[in-house]
């Protein structure tokens, strides 16, 4: 009887703990960010790290057919566990989400994210206050360059042409340079290049390479017009509090070192082999390279760019978004690009 008790208890003592279940929602499955970072974090890293303690069932809200606006909206109400998307798709939610990622400020990925991690506890109060979720991480996508069907040489070439916005903030930097800011999916941006719907259109450069829009443009000018268009990874709030502390440590530090800093750091170099493969202008390394016309931007470009963001993009935020926020970012974010949003 005692060795039956004994057996009972050392079994019962080796016995893993209920697995923690998570419904995961990635974004776009087609791109780098999730097959290179998100797929494998969040399939193998973490279930593994966790000793098959936490369980994952992984998808995307493509995969899904989720309207990009409602990815947040229903992580808050718990409809998955986990999601991440592109910030700017929230912003009709959260107005104030857009300070997150101003266009033209970073031009390289380490300023990039160091105006990110300033702005990080802004995201955190946006996300708890608008979708009940806690944030987790934020990655990058590269920077947001420009695609054209139409010969440019430079930044003021846009004016009067037609052009895809990465974000609202984006839609309102062309405008005020002159161009007709215009909302297309992003799926459908080929067709829209190819019938002259739009006459340009701003993505990632490696995201454009992956879709195939090196098919439907000719000119291709690497400036970061629409920012570095942050994935937000956030997990819904109720469920992050029903984590024991363990788990919750566990889950910060291993998407911190295994997923968010990885991404951070091949971002750069993502960026210059992008530039490679859409314009033949060095090696490849992810299949052919094409042969569009590379426009570099000139110093006078950006220098009229930054005017125009400083005395007409970011004032509109302001005046959207309210004075408290504006102060939040000058004090963090402007603090580490230097610019101020005048008061």
């Amino acid at each position: 009887m005692k060795l039956a008790l004994t057996l009972a208890a050392t079994t019962a003592l080796a016995a893993p703990a209920l697995a923690e279940n998570l419904n995961v929602v990635g974004s776009w499955s087609s791109l780098p960010l999730h097959q290179q970072y998100e797929a494998p974090f969040w399939s193998e890293t973490l279930p593994e790290a966790s000793g098959g303690e936490i369980e994952v069932a992984l998808t995307t809200h493509d995969q899904m057919g989720l309207g990009v606006g409602d990815v947040y909206r229903l992580l808050g109400q718990g409809v998955y566990d986990v999601a991440m998307t592109v910030a700017d798709y929230a912003v009709a939610d959260a107005p104030e989400l857009e300070g997150l990622d101003v266009p033209l400020v970073a031009t390289d990925a380490s300023t990039a994210r160091e105006m990110v991690e300033a702005a990080r506890p802004m995201v955190d109060d946006i996300y708890a206050d608008r979708f009940n979720s806690k944030v987790l991480a934020i990655a990058p996508y590269p920077p947001q360059v420009v695609f054209c069907n139409a010969e440019i040489g430079s930044l003021e070439d846009l004016e009067g042409l037609k052009v895809r916005a990465s974000g609202r903030m984006t839609a309102k930097f062309l405008e005020a340079l002159g161009a007709e800011g215009i909302n297309v999916a992003f799926s459908e941006v080929p067709g829209a290049l190819q019938k002259g719907v739009v006459d340009c259109a701003v993505t990632g450069a490696g995201s454009g390479y992956s879709a195939g829009w090196w098919e439907v443009s000719t000119h291709l000018m690497p400036i970061p017009l629409g920012g570095w268009d942050s994935v937000v990874t956030a997990m819904n709030m109720d469920k992050w509090n029903s984590l024991d502390a363990e788990t919750q440590e566990l889950i910060q530090t291993q998407i911190k070192t295994e997923f968010e800093d990885p991404a951070w750091e091949s971002a750069q170099d993502a960026l210059v082999n992008d530039i490679a493969c859409l314009t033949g202008n060095g090696e490849c390394p992810y299949g052919d390279a094409r042969d569009m016309t590379l426009v570099e931007a000139s110093e006078t470009d950006i220098a009229n760019a930054e005017e125009i963001l400083i005395s007409e993009v970011l004032p509109e935020w302001s005046e959207r978004a309210g004075d408290d926020w504006a102060q939040r970012w000058n004090a963090s974010v402007g603090e580490v690009v230097g610019v101020q949003i005048a008061q």
